[in-house]
Formats: structure tokens, sequence, C-alpha cells
């Protein structure tokens, strides 16, 4: 797997929330955006990020791996402040240029939004780097089977939801052929300018897209080939076990979530 992609991707430590069941951490991430959105004012914010900074290190994982889930969205993160810092008109201007003003309301809610969006894409990772793709899926079975009264299937959810993160880094990596093809034929995007690397990524999504179809064809051959049925009976291999660390760990997100509230 390629080692800059992190979604998706279990990394094993032996920690207790490794032990949790997935359908309670599945549970708490809910809980924790729900929080994270009611976290209106700096001191409930701050808390926030300590309970956060808690429960990610007894995972054991090391820190950096959740900084780098999030950078990936750097730019994006980026974008925000800048929209939101110029746009806001709220509290004493700082200074002006032109017809754009900061103003320390909108600095201070740009600031806000971009610690929320990182704390949220950091702490969410915490789903994927302690529970294994398979286990992820069915405790997220377990978690929409309440839409089987409604008339949906939580199986095919889950499988669509499965297979198209198996996917991702297989299409990055086939990117990354075609782009080193690309490159040894002269068309190196490093060296281009801009407008020709905007035209090479039309010659690339061409070629990358086919391949996808390819391999879904490939796929629905093959489960067919092995009379896979949607919504047939079957059994599980691991069945899921709720225990009493499972109840403390939502609590704890219910008193963090009491918490925010009264800060």
């Amino acid at each position: 797997m390629n080692e800059r992609l992190l979604l998706g991707r279990s990394i094993e430590t032996g920690s207790w929330v490794h032990k949790l069941d997935a359908r309670s951490k599945i549970l708490a991430m809910l809980l924790y955006l729900v929080v994270i959105l009611l976290a209106d004012s700096w001191w409930a914010m701050a808390g926030l990020a300590v309970f956060s900074a808690a429960v990610l290190a007894s995972t054991k994982v090391p820190l950096k791996y959740y900084i780098k889930a999030a950078k990936p969205l750097r730019y994006l993160m980026l974008f925000i402040f800048v929209v939101q810092a110029l746009t806001i008109k709220e509290g004493e201007p700082l200074f002006s240029i032109g017809s754009f003003a900061l103003h320390e309301g909108g600095l201070s809610l740009a600031a806000f939004s971009v610690i929320r969006m990182f704390l949220l894409i950091t702490f969410t990772a915490l789903l994927t780097f302690t529970t294994r793709p398979a286990k992820l899926n069915q405790g997220l079975e377990g978690v929409l089977s309440p839409l089987k009264k409604l008339g949906l299937s939580p199986e095919r959810i889950t499988l669509m939801i499965s297979i198209a993160l198996r996917f991702i880094p297989t299409i990055l990596d086939e990117s990354q052929i075609i782009m080193k093809a690309q490159a040894s034929r002269g068309a190196d995007l490093k060296e281009l300018p801009l407008k020709e690397k905007m035209r090479m990524l039309v010659s690339l999504l061409v070629p990358v897209i086919s391949s996808a179809f390819r391999r879904a064809q490939d796929l629905v051959y093959s489960m067919e080939a092995r009379g896979f049925r949607m919504d047939a009976p079957r059994t599980k291999y691991h069945r899921p076990a709720w225990g009493a660390a499972d109840t403390a760990f939502i609590l704890m997100f219910v008193i963090m979530g009491v918490a925010v509230v009264v800060l």
C-alpha cells in the first residue's frame, strides 16, 4: 500500500481502543461530530482538543500519523481560512488593502473553523487506524441495521463503501504508473507550465477512468463466479460483542458533549 495514503489503513498497536467493538467507535465518531459542531467558544474548543489528544494518545498510534491524515486537506483548510478572514466583517479592523479588509472577528472565526476541521479529520482517522476494514464494515452494517424498517439494505450500503475504499489505493497506484509512463515519453508534469499541466491531467483521467471501469467489471464477474448474492442469508466469521468498555467509551463522549455545552 502507498505509504502516503492513510485513508482506510489500520495500524495495530494492541491498545484498548483497538479491542473495542466497531459499532461503539462508529457511534462515538457520530457523537464527536455533534460535539464539535456544538462547540462555539474557545474554552470549549480547548477542552475538546485536550480530550481528543488524550484519546488519540491512548491508541498508541504515533500522533504524526493523525497529522498526516489531515495533510491532504491542508489547501482546503487554507482556502477556508482566507475566505472567512476576508469576508467576515466583525470586530475591530486590523488592516485593509484596497477593497480587502481584515477584521478581528473574521480572523478569529476563520481560525476557529480551521481548528474545528483539523480536529474532526485527525480524530475521525482513529476509526480506521484502530479498526480492520472487515470489522469496520460489519460494525457499520450493525449501526445501519435500523434502516431495514425503511426498506433500505444495510448490506448493500456497506458493500458499496467497502469497495469504494478498497479501490482508492488501487486507482492512486494506477495513476502513478500512468504518470511515470507519460514522463518516460517526455511528458513530465513537474516540468510543464500550469496550462500544460491542466491539459495533461485530461489525458491522465481517461486511462484512469477506463481502468477503474475495467476493474469494476472484473470484480462483478468474480463475485458472480463465486455465487455471491446480495441480501442472501450468511453467517459471520467474527461475531461482534458489546462489552462494558464499549459503554464506557460512549459515555466519555456523552460527558464531553455535556461539558462543551456548559462551556
